[in-house]
């Protein structure tokens, strides 16, 4: 899951950054100052977390030894769960749907054309003997995404608006079924999967003898789940809402034609291999865009987008309320990060500054910059949601496809989110994908 930042599809968080970036590093929209900071070259180390009692690791036990399905399934059939019951069940939904969608592009084997999709870009093992890829399995896997997210976010509306509680999980713990034999096997551990993703070079110069962390998941971690889970629900919609399946139709067929030609080619055909694959992923990406797509998915996705963001802003604060400082997921300035990862102060509240802006772009009261508007005008990127039409590349580039969506008025800034830049030391990537 935490490869989502290179899909393509998601017109929002693509228009987002390509904004953001493109914006001149002295232009400042009205009413969107951030408080003034002082940003660290370099983060101080933090100081050692203070000692901890030996957790329970009784629930995070069974799941290391059944599997995500057979533990939601127990927990699914509980009549009363506990609020640590709940949250267990919430999160193994969400990742029981990463785990369906890693099982499906193992059992076709999903070529490399086709990971520029999220989810199917997690490195999994090869399948030896793949069964046939139909296209339809892309809308039919995100279809399941989404309908994951409803039943992780019905499971997490179990919980007290007060609750309190803390549920113990060793990462060790946490594995998918990705050839869904029931057996745990080699590079089927979550840690070996999303490990390179999430802490990047830390992961590779890693002390492989370390055992890995033991988080404690709280109330504030469950608004940060449903916020997770609004996050690849609004991507599934925007995945819906242009179909790929037509498009990568159209491009596996030319490609089988186009291989009658080159059979008889006694080269290795390196160029075909290497920018061959890259070709059929621009062309079905740049197809399944330029059609006309549906609305209900169009306005579903902006729905959840907002929703993430309102979620994404109730986590900080009820981190903020926090007092313990037992195997943290996500710190407070006051906290320690179970995992290592050491957050500036102040990092909360500049993340919530860019948030606002995503907020603000999402509800047209900030414009996105085009390149030949000016800096008077821009983009409204919530009307792409109201009234979504089709994404033609070489259109938006010249601009006439842009026309529609023009207008005056302010535009975001770059400002908080070289804040984030800023505070982070190179590793601001990280911590965008960990906060979401």
């Amino acid at each position: 899951m935490l490869r989502l930042a290179h899909f393509l599809p998601l017109a929002f968080c693509a228009f987002t950054q390509t904004a953001l970036a493109q914006t001149a590093p002295d232009q400042t929209a009205p009413d969107q100052t951030a408080p003034e900071q002082t940003a660290p070259e370099q983060t101080a180390p933090l100081q050692a977390a203070p000692a901890q009692t030996a957790p329970d690791l009784a629930l995070s036990a069974e799941i290391g030894a059944s599997g995500i399905a057979a533990t939601a399934a127990r927990l699914a059939a509980l009549p009363t769960p506990t609020a640590e019951e709940a949250f267990a069940l919430g999160a193994l939904r969400f990742l029981g749907a990463i785990e369906d969608a890693v099982q499906l592009r193992w059992r076709v084997g999903i070529s490399d054309s086709m990971q520029m999709l999220p989810v199917l870009r997690l490195p999994i093992p090869e399948n030896p003997a793949p069964a046939p890829f139909e296209p339809a399995m892309v809308s039919s896997l995100f279809t399941g995404i989404a309908a994951g997210m409803d039943s992780a976010r019905a499971s997490l509306a179990k919980l007290p608006p007060e609750a309190d509680f803390g549920l113990e999980i060793a990462l060790s713990d946490l594995w998918f079924d990705i050839d869904a034999n029931g057996l745990r096997n080699s590079g089927e551990d979550l840690s070996e999967i999303v490990g390179p993703a999430l802490l990047g070079w830390r992961w590779m110069e890693r002390d492989t003898a370390t055992p890995l962390p033991v988080l404690r998941f709280d109330a504030a971690d469950a608004a940060w789940l449903s916020a997770y889970t609004h996050l690849l629900s609004g991507v599934a919609q925007t995945v819906l809402a242009y179909d790929p399946t037509e498009a990568i139709t159209r491009v596996q067929d030319a490609r089988r034609q186009l291989e009658q030609f080159s059979a008889s080619r006694s080269d290795d055909s390196y160029l075909d291999r290497s920018f061959g694959n890259f070709a059929d992923s621009f062309a079905m990406i740049a197809e399944a865009l330029n059609q006309q797509p549906d609305p209900a998915f169009a306005l579903g996705a902006q729905d959840h987008f907002l929703s993430m963001i309102a979620e994404n802003r109730r986590f900080w604060a009820l981190v903020e309320r926090e007092t313990d400082d037992t195997r943290e997921w996500i710190p407070n300035d006051r906290q320690h990060s179970a995992l290592g990862i050491e957050l500036p102060q102040g990092a909360g509240a500049a993340w919530l500054s860019v948030l606002a802006d995503a907020e603000a772009l999402l509800k047209g009261e900030l414009l996105a910059p085009y390149w030949r508007a000016g800096d008077k005008a821009g983009v409204n990127v919530a009307r792409m949601f109201t009234d979504p039409r089709p994404i033609e590349l070489i259109g938006w580039v010249q601009g006439w496809r842009a026309l529609p969506y023009l207008e005056k008025g302010p535009i975001v800034t770059r400002q908080n989110l070289r804040r984030i830049e800023q505070m982070m030391s190179g590793s601001s990537t990280m911590f965008m994908v960990l906060v979401n």
